[in-house]
């Protein structure tokens, strides 16, 4: 039986951000650490052909497929793509994050400037010694890296889920990085954030009894702002279950909630007012195009 509990990691200053899950079980019976084999005449498969056309020519986007040693670090296990799973996992990419942006005012000129110039597609999850797996991870704005695409299913909710939270909160973070946090957002709920090494002993009620949408979201003011942005994305329920407030409470639990509601409603309205002056989008618009393509 396996046993899983989200958690995330910090990596190198603060310049790449990792998306961690704790598991108990055995590595799955997968070539690890294996390069995919590729010929060295130079000639182009279609696939290749069809990412140079499609991703690279396009927005200036190299999509890695094949496994190479520094894609990961030491001491972590991984295993590449299969190449049959490659283009649906890019379809994936396509339909839920590159064309919502497409389709809102504003949304295409961002995309085309911020669009971060590697995407590392690898097999299943990367495995650490210490029994963690990391579920994805971008690298300050240039990278995002994307995990396991050999179980891709856009239909199953769980998948779907991982792989939204991932490329959102990571194409979050270019926003902060670039033009700063919204004005005053630290101050919103400053009792809360706990550290980095220190979330995960949070449990989700009690991180929204202090205002987050998430335990990770308590790591720093950075995180709080991805978090905040990919779940308010990607979450179909995100106004009844972190903004709607609870009329019948007859617990200091639940008061506590509302409150919490009360500041991540307060930190919502900074995001997209900052997302609206510093990138001419709204996050208003671009959730509903995305939302319209969820299953």
């Amino acid at each position: 039986m396996k046993q899983r509990t989200l958690k995330k990691a910090i990596q190198i200053a603060g310049l790449s951000f990792l998306m961690v899950i704790s598991m108990i079980s055995c590595y799955p019976e997968e070539a690890l650490n294996e390069p995919v084999k590729d010929t060295d005449d130079g000639i182009k498969t279609e696939l290749d052909q069809y990412i140079e056309t499609n991703f690279t020519e396009e927005y200036g986007m190299a999509i890695r497929y094949r496994f190479v040693d520094n894609y990961v670090d030491v001491g972590e296990r991984v295993s590449p793509p299969q190449l049959e799973m490659v283009r649906p996992m890019l379809d994936f990419i396509d339909e839920f994050w590159i064309d919502p942006y497409m389709d809102i005012p504003g949304g295409e000129a961002f995309f085309r400037d911020h669009v971060p110039s590697e995407i590392i597609l690898l097999g299943g999850l990367i495995y650490n010694t210490d029994g963690t797996v990391v579920l994805g991870t971008a690298d300050a704005g240039a990278r995002i890296t994307l995990t396991n695409v050999n179980a891709v299913d856009p239909e199953d909710d769980d998948w779907r889920t991982l792989q939204l939270q991932t490329v959102y909160h990571e194409f979050a973070h270019t926003v902060h990085q670039l033009y700063k946090l919204p004005n005053a957002f630290e101050t919103i709920s400053p009792r809360g954030y706990t550290g980095p090494g220190s979330w995960f002993v949070l449990t989700d009620e009690e991180a929204l009894q202090r205002g987050f949408v998430s335990p990770y979201a308590t790591s720093s003011p950075n995180e709080d702002f991805a978090e905040t942005v990919a779940f308010f994305l990607f979450d179909r329920d995100f106004d009844a279950n972190f903004m709607t407030q609870d009329d019948t409470c007859a617990t200091s639990d639940c008061a506590s909630a509302n409150e919490g509601k009360l500041m991540v409603t307060e930190k919502l309205a900074a995001i997209d007012d900052h997302y609206q002056q510093v990138t001419g989008i709204s996050l208003v618009e671009l959730r509903e195009a995305i939302q319209n393509r969820l299953p």
